[in-house]
Formats: structure tokens, sequence, C-alpha cells
């Protein structure tokens, strides 16, 4: 990687872009305004810096930036944690030697361990993915949930794992398969950003966003937009093709064991037509599993 990392001007130009003067409690002043958002001089001003300082850093030189003028460029800027996050990286990334900078392949399968805690958990679905959104496991019920996806033609061959950003952007069935397929695309790209700042030089990450950039527009509008988060908790609403309506929560939980994969679990409302869906799906899997031994 260069001194100046084009990551971080694209980054750092698209966050100053969305904080207009009244958001930072400044004044407004006359006359039009050239640029969308805060000038260059508007955030070394709030970031206590000069603003030859600031547009280096903007540049995307981070050479000897200290983490305090990071924190302070943050909170000029308003970044969320999740964005603070992955400025840090994208600065870390900077300063490290070439060496230093070769990376681990993401994991392509999972413990045994692993496999055998999620199907205990068995009650509710459960899929296992890596930070690409590669979906490495599940339990019967979490692959009877997310059917559409092991089914999709977007898998690179059989034997490849399903990825979920694929599916989102390249899989048609994905506007039915998702209440919100908008705010699906939008997860997946935060979440492949947030991951491409901690892992830069990931192979298998710079084949992914290549292939999606390549084959879908929308994924190459969102791309552009610099927006990065973590996907911790929430809920969503899924369109199962045989159970019908899914609401369900979900809890992303991390190992201490395997910190590169991800178990994504959902539960649904006790005494809910989803919990009732939820079961008659379980009993079709286990029914359909039987027949086939």
């Amino acid at each position: 990687m260069t001194s100046k990392d084009e990551r971080v001007r694209e980054f750092l130009a698209t966050r100053r872009a969305k904080i207009t003067p009244a958001m930072a409690g400044l004044p407004v002043g006359l006359g039009v305004r050239r640029v969308p958002g805060l000038r260059r001089e508007e955030v070394a001003m709030l970031a206590g810096v000069s603003v030859d300082y600031y547009t280096r850093i903007e540049k995307g030189d981070l050479s000897g930036v200290s983490d305090d003028i990071l924190q302070a460029v943050a909170r000029a800027l308003q970044l969320s944690d999740d964005e603070t996050a992955y400025l840090y990286d994208l600065a870390r990334s900077a300063l490290r030697s070439p060496r230093a900078r070769r990376q681990a392949r993401p994991p392509s399968s999972v413990p045994q361990q692993v496999q055998l805690l999620i199907d205990a958990m068995g009650a509710i679905p459960v899929i296992a993915h890596n930070r690409c959104l590669d979906v490495l496991a599940a339990n019967s019920l979490g692959r009877a949930v997310f059917s559409v996806v092991y089914d999709s033609p977007t898998r690179r061959s059989t034997a490849a794992p399903p990825n979920l950003a694929s599916f989102v952007f390249l899989d048609p069935a994905a506007d039915a398969f998702y209440s919100d397929p908008g705010d699906a695309a939008a997860v997946c790209v935060r979440l492949l950003r947030a991951q491409a700042g901690a892992t830069p030089h990931d192979k298998r990450l710079a084949q992914l966003i290549g292939e999606l950039s390549t084959r879908s527009e929308d994924f190459r509008r969102r791309w552009a937009a610099h927006d990065v988060g973590v996907h911790r908790a929430g809920g969503k609403t899924l369109h199962h093709r045989e159970a019908g309506e899914l609401t369900l929560r979900f809890e992303e939980l991390t190992l201490d064991s395997a910190p590169a994969i991800v178990l994504s679990a959902y539960v649904a409302e006790p005494a809910s037509p989803t919990a009732e869906r939820l079961q008659l799906l379980a009993s079709w899997t286990a029914t359909t599993m039987t027949s086939r031994r």
C-alpha cells in the first residue's frame, strides 16, 4: 500500500459531505456553498488541527497521525462507533509493513465443536458465516429457513458455500425472500466495508467485492458511498416459500475459539404465528431427513 490510501480520502470526503454547518453548530453564513456538507477548513477547525494537516489526512496520508488526532477528526465528522473503528483500521493498515499485511484466508468451514454447538441449538434457526458472508454451516432448521440461499444459482460451484451478499445482489429470488431487500443490501455492504478496513489484503474478500462490482450496479453505487457498520442484533421479516412469512429477531454471536466465524441465531416471539410456522418447518425438515435415510 502506498503512503496515500484512496480509501481514506473517499471515506472522509463522503463523511464530510454528510455533515451540514448547522449539524456541526457552525453559522451557515450567506451565499451558495460550493460543496455539500462541511469544507475542509471547517473540519480542521472543529478537530483543532491546521487546514494543511487535515488536508493531508483527507488525501490519505496517515503517517505519524496519532490516535488523539484520529479521535478528534472522528468527533468533528460525527462518526459512529463503527465508522470510527473503520477509520482506525484504515490507519493501522496504512502503517503496517508489507510483511505484516499478509493475512490468513477466511475460514471455509467450521470446527467440529462449532457444528455440534449449532446442532445443539436445534430449537431455533442458526447459520454460521465468515466475515466475507460465506455461509459455512447451519443446523437443520437454519438450513431450512435459508434453503433459498443454499439453492441459489449464484454459488460458484455446488461445492462452494453460499454467500449472502452474492444472493442479495445477484439472485432475483432475494427480492421475494427479504421483506426489505434494500435494507438487506445495505447491511451486506456495510459489513463488507467494515471487513475491508480490518482485512484489506484478504484475497477472498477482494475477489467477492470485484465480482459484485462487476455484476451489480446496485452494489457499485452502494460501495461508492463508503457506508460502514457492524450487524449485532435486530429483526427481519423473511418470506419462506413453503412456511410463509417469518418475523424474527436475531443475535450475532462470536466465539473466542473461532473469532473469524459469526453465528446468526434467530428467534420468534413465543406463541406467535412465526413460532408456529417454525415448528411446522422443523417437523417437515425432520420428516424429510427421516425419509432420506
